[in-house]
């Protein structure tokens, strides 16, 4: 691994190797500390979208492994605006030893990563959210031991954490469910993708807009906002579309006996998730929103470590 863009690109090996590495700097922090293996080195962080667990994970993770991080908001840098993307990423590189970017255009971090010489980690754009899906593998291994053959559920739009679990639980041979209103469905390509994936690892990639049939005996029920972060406006519309698609008690019900709930925040509570299911015993949210920290570790050590 030389950049992280998409898991789309990443092999299984490479899924696995991020997931064992996570367990491992999660298991030394919690006895003791991590080693300070990134000591002098620096993660330039570009956030064209303001955020909280990944701005903070980033941070906090990079002061955990020895290293320093800056944040560049959207009014310092501008990219594309006051200079190309392509002029950023280089100067960058002159600066620190890797870059974040959490941007709205997932071109910015294509480019970004062909000319930075420092390796780019994409920390959110509209077309996919690989860190959290990544980090959603880790919590599900974490609670379960094993993910081949699990059934995840993911009701809702079918934005960019969608296509990132989509990418992701067909790379390990799960067997993943979208349930989104029509019209609202992941793109086309991902879900071929994700099918062909699927197919080499035995998993599943199925799409429909049934939400009940989506849930239905799955050990993990997934949502995320109706509206994400720049389609505001579309809220108004979008929310008499989406209520057969809250994620209640009632539709948890149909899951498993144990089935988990996860949501990869912020939540839009009383839309998207009731208070009872995300507050309740079978959500593990906020596992979710530590683990962040921990798998992005991870990717850190693997990109930017000697």
């Amino acid at each position: 691994m030389r950049q992280f863009v998409t898991i789309a690109d990443l092999s299984a090996d490479e899924i696995w190797r991020l997931l064992e590495l996570a367990r491992n700097l999660k298991d030394d922090w919690r006895h003791g500390g991590n080693n300070p293996v990134l000591a002098g080195k620096a993660l330039g962080m570009i956030f064209q979208k303001p955020s909280l667990r990944t701005r903070v994970s980033f941070e906090v993770g990079m002061l955990h492994l020895g290293g320093q991080a800056l944040y560049l908001s959207p009014e310092e840098i501008q990219l594309g605006q006051r200079e190309s993307v392509a002029d950023a990423a280089r100067v960058l590189s002159r600066y620190v030893d890797g870059i974040v970017a959490r941007v709205f255009a997932h071109a910015d971090v294509e480019e970004l990563a062909v000319h930075a010489s420092v390796p780019v980690i994409n920390g959110l754009s509209d077309f996919v959210h690989p860190c959290q899906a990544l980090s959603d593998l880790f919590t599900i291994y974490e609670r379960r031991g094993a993910l081949q053959g699990l059934k995840l559920a993911y009701v809702g739009d079918g934005n960019n954490v969608a296509h990132s679990l989509l990418f992701a639980a067909s790379k390990v041979g799960m067997e993943i469910r979208v349930a989104s209103p029509s019209g609202c469905e992941p793109r086309g390509d991902v879900v071929s993708r994700a099918q062909a994936f699927a197919q080499e690892t035995g998993g599943k990639a199925i799409v429909g807009t049934d939400a009940r049939s989506a849930v239905s005996g799955a050990d993990v029920v997934y949502t995320d906002v109706w509206t994400s972060m720049g389609q505001e406006g579309e809220r108004t519309g979008r929310m008499p579309l989406f209520r057969p698609y809250q994620v209640n008690a009632e539709l948890v019900a149909l899951a498993a006996p144990d089935a988990m709930v996860m949501h990869c925040l912020p939540a839009h509570r009383g839309e998207e998730i009731t208070d009872e299911v995300i507050d309740g015993g079978q959500s593990i949210v906020y596992d979710q929103a530590e683990n962040r920290m921990h798998l992005q570790k991870a990717l850190l050590l693997t990109l930017m470590g000697d």
